[in-house]
């Protein structure tokens, strides 16, 4: 069975006065861990990778292995829109000892099919760790379609995908065509409920960073067959869900985090704004109605 399934939270990443905050992480960490968190993502989108260094990249998933400590898997972001950098990450997440690597399909270049299938193959021959494809077409302008995932799914190292393009039938069609082995993970909230129905294994989540109980507890009831006990949470969840994209993920979701006293600071980096008054006060009244401030 893969140990990729469940919960996982896509972790964000805080900083004070633009510094890595690394007290603030490893606080999250065990706060993720004290309620049922199945598994922790640094440095994907939710982590703010785009802005960081490849020194603060490296010190992030170090600092999270080292302090998981192998209670719960971590799987490390290390995707890029260059092969030999993507090569890199990954190398780097296998040293510090991360149990695999979320890997984003190239953003911004748009490569064909073709090109997608020799980057991840580039990678998965370069460095011998499992690898979860990233496909998030809103993000990379190109969509990892589900024949390529069924290729790349041939490959040893290549053993799930976070599957982000909202769509179900994109993802009951990778199900379909994929070994029965092959993770396929939720890339959005939303679905993650409704993914495991079809056959999936989990979530890669941001409402996790704020709800992790609940988001944990819903994929534990969803793989178990529960299905009165998921829906429930599903829709208990659900305006919360909504509420992480009232602006760009993770600017609601560090705001949350602030304001529930987890973190000392919610700012953003740059391109990334903090978010304006109406959708704060928004944000405000959705945590309030949950209980988490």
């Amino acid at each position: 069975m893969s140990i990729f399934r469940g919960a996982f939270v896509a972790i964000v990443t805080p900083f004070i006065d633009g510094q890595l905050d690394e007290q603030g992480l490893i606080d999250l960490i065990e706060f993720h861990i004290a309620n049922g968190t199945h598994g922790i993502v640094p440095c994907g989108t939710t982590g703010e990778s785009a802005t960081m260094s490849h020194q603060e990249h490296q010190r992030v998933v170090e600092l999270t292995v080292k302090t998981v400590n192998g209670r719960v898997p971590v799987l490390a972001g290390s995707g890029s829109n260059s092969t030999a950098e993507a090569i890199d990450l990954t190398r780097y997440a296998k040293q510090a000892g991360a149990d695999g690597v979320l890997m984003v399909s190239p953003y911004y270049n748009k490569p064909s099919q073709e090109g997608l299938y020799h980057h991840f193959k580039a990678v998965a021959e370069a460095v011998d760790i499992p690898i979860i494809l990233y496909n998030v077409p809103s993000r990379t302008s190109s969509n990892i379609l589900p024949q390529t995932v069924a290729r790349l799914a041939e490959i040893d190292a290549v053993v799930g995908i976070k599957e982000a393009t909202g769509d179900l039938n994109q993802v009951s069609e990778v199900i379909r065509l994929c070994p029965h082995d092959f993770a396929v993970l939720s890339g959005d909230d939303f679905t993650s409920m409704p993914t495991v129905l079809v056959g999936g294994t989990g979530v890669i989540s941001v409402t996790s960073n704020v709800a992790p109980k609940d988001m944990a507890q819903m994929m534990d009831a969803a793989l178990a067959g529960d299905l009165g006990k998921a829906k429930q949470l599903h829709y208990k969840l659900f305006p919360l869900m909504q509420a992480m994209f009232y602006d760009t993920n993770p600017v609601p979701a560090k705001k949350s985090l602030e304001l529930m006293g987890k973190i000392t600071s919610g700012t953003p980096r740059l391109p990334l704004y903090p978010m304006n008054a109406e959708a704060l006060s928004r944000l405000k009244i959705a945590l309030a109605d949950y209980g988490l401030i």
